[in-house]
């Protein structure tokens, strides 16, 4: 009975200990998650490496989830954004996580967390480019 009691210690500490990571990345998003879309589109421009690279610096600090990355979207160029430069917001939104970065760190250890979200961002800023070529 006591290696059960032991282990079953161990799990709920496993479970509890990254609780307050979790929670200060959920409050943090939410106050980013607040950014008015006209302001962006203003300041950003509509095209140009520039407004990609932008866009995509934005979108990683910022951070979303997918479900409402199709919505955004569409606000984004409703709103006077190119599609090259939503593409590369939503996609750096999505993928891109500096504000989880401390947490990814603790729980899967800080080089992949440096690693996955610098790839994440330069696949953010080249799939704006691809898009800014395609649909020019």
């Amino acid at each position: 009975m006591k290696p059960l009691k032991k282990a079953m210690f161990r799990a709920l500490r496993s479970i509890t200990r990254p609780l307050p990571i979790i929670l200060t990345v959920v409050l943090a998003l939410s106050l980013i998650e607040c950014l008015p879309l006209k302001d962006i589109s203003q300041y950003i421009g509509s095209g140009g490496f520039v407004s990609i690279f932008l866009s995509a610096i934005i979108g990683a600090i910022s951070a979303g989830n997918a479900m409402t990355s199709y919505i955004l979207g569409g606000e984004l160029v409703k709103n006077g954004l190119g599609i090259g430069v939503a593409t590369a917001f939503i996609v750096a939104w999505v993928t891109v996580g500096i504000v989880q970065m401390p947490a990814e760190g603790t729980l899967l250890g800080k080089r992949f967390a440096i690693v996955r979200n610098a790839v994440s961002f330069v696949l953010a800023v080249t799939t704006g480019l691809i898009f800014a070529l395609i649909f020019w």
